[in-house]
């Protein structure tokens, strides 16, 4: 249809494609993201209680491994951009029985920052399941996604819907 809006990814042919930033300006980008791992009452009550589990302090394990991970987004995901990251961060912390996983990256670049965001977070929450999963393999990951961004052509979006999680 005429007026849907283009996949950037696919070139005229239909195969995948790096989208060309060559002539775009700079602008300044930041993106926020989310994920939740579900953990349950046991392990909830081990990490509210000790903050770790045997292999160690779970949140701020996490943490790193979402900075480090925004860092190698394009070496992760095909065809994102490497970009000069201003700035990462990841906040871990226990909301019930889950652990919620903010991540925040910013960049002055032609292109934003979505993937490092979503990345980090991501990533974050694969750590904690593996962290965790000694103590109940029953965690389970999701969702996984983006919050807001601003910046480049569209300007600034913002998730208007809640998870229904504790604040």
């Amino acid at each position: 249809m005429a007026d849907e809006p283009n996949l950037s990814h696919l070139a005229p042919d239909g195969s995948p494609r790096m989208v060309d930033v060559g002539a775009k300006g700079l602008s300044r980008r930041r993106a926020v993201a989310e994920a939740w791992v579900t953990v349950g009452p046991e392990v909830a009550g081990r990490l509210r209680r000790d903050g770790g589990i045997a292999k160690g302090n779970v949140f701020e394990t996490a943490r790193l491994a979402g900075i480090a991970a925004a860092k190698q987004t394009p070496a992760l995901i095909p065809l994102c951009h490497p970009l000069p990251l201003d700035h990462v961060d990841v906040d871990v912390r226990l909301d019930g029985e889950r652990v919620r996983i903010r991540s925040q990256a910013s960049a002055e670049a032609k292109t934003g920052v979505e993937m490092e965001a979503m990345t980090a977070a991501a990533v974050a929450a694969l750590t904690v399941y593996d962290m965790v999963k000694s103590a109940g393999k029953g965690a389970e990951i999701g969702p996984v996604r983006l919050l807001e961004k601003e910046g480049g052509k569209s300007g600034r979006w913002a998730r208007q819907e809640e998870t229904g999680a504790e604040s």
